[in-house]
């Protein structure tokens, strides 16, 4: 299930990770997705930081949703 987030009249900017994904290092909320080998791996923003440049390396996918930490409510 995704959710909505209205940023300005008339955008709608939609998130693909909810608060039910969690982090494959740490279980923490995941706000990055990376495909590697047909598989999709979860990271929070800590650990999506601390493995970005090898995993880009090897990942078919990235997505990040990392803004959604610093966009205001």
């Amino acid at each position: 299930m995704s959710t909505s987030t209205t940023t300005e009249p008339g955008a709608v900017l939609e998130h693909r990770l909810t608060a039910m994904d969690r982090c494959d290092s740490c279980g923490a909320q995941a706000y990055i997705a990376a495909e590697v080998n047909g598989s999709e791996l979860l990271f929070c923003a800590h650990h999506g930081r601390k493995y970005e440049e090898k995993l880009r390396a090897v990942a078919t996918s990235w997505h990040d949703e990392t803004a959604r930490l610093t966009e205001s409510v």
